[in-house]
């Protein structure tokens, strides 16, 4: 990281916002070009679950490329100033790295969608 007085020191924090952020955007690499796409997921147990229809660019690329990078911000807002130049944006972001695979488990297909529904349902009756 270039700027070390904005690195997350905080071991806690990243969780934090892996809890609390709503899209995660993935990085993947078709072939010689960049495809990034907003996803819905949920963290647990040191992995990022994304959700995704079971076909489509994004499957077909991870099925020929499994390295894929995330990004995700919480408490995004906006820092005016009186010169244009000045303006900035203050968040908590946590980018990372990894190796994709495809949950084809039914029991653990049925706890990770528990999970994103406690996350994006409020855990309750759905």
């Amino acid at each position: 990281m270039r700027r070390k007085d904005k690195e997350i020191a905080d071991p806690a924090l990243p969780a934090a916002v892996l809890r609390e952020a709503f899209v995660c955007r993935i990085g993947l690499a078709d072939g010689d070009r960049p495809y990034v796409v907003p996803v819905n997921f949920v963290s647990s147990g040191g992995c990022l679950y994304l959700h995704s229809a079971s076909e489509g660019r994004k499957i077909e690329i991870l099925r020929q490329n499994n390295q894929i990078c995330f990004e995700t911000e919480t408490g995004v807002e906006l820092v005016r100033s009186e010169m244009a130049c000045d303006f900035g944006a203050r968040y908590v972001s946590v980018i990372g790295t990894g190796t994709a695979s495809f949950v084809t488990d039914p029991a653990e297909k049925s706890r990770v969608f528990d999970l994103f529904m406690a996350k994006y349902a409020g855990g309750g009756e759905w």
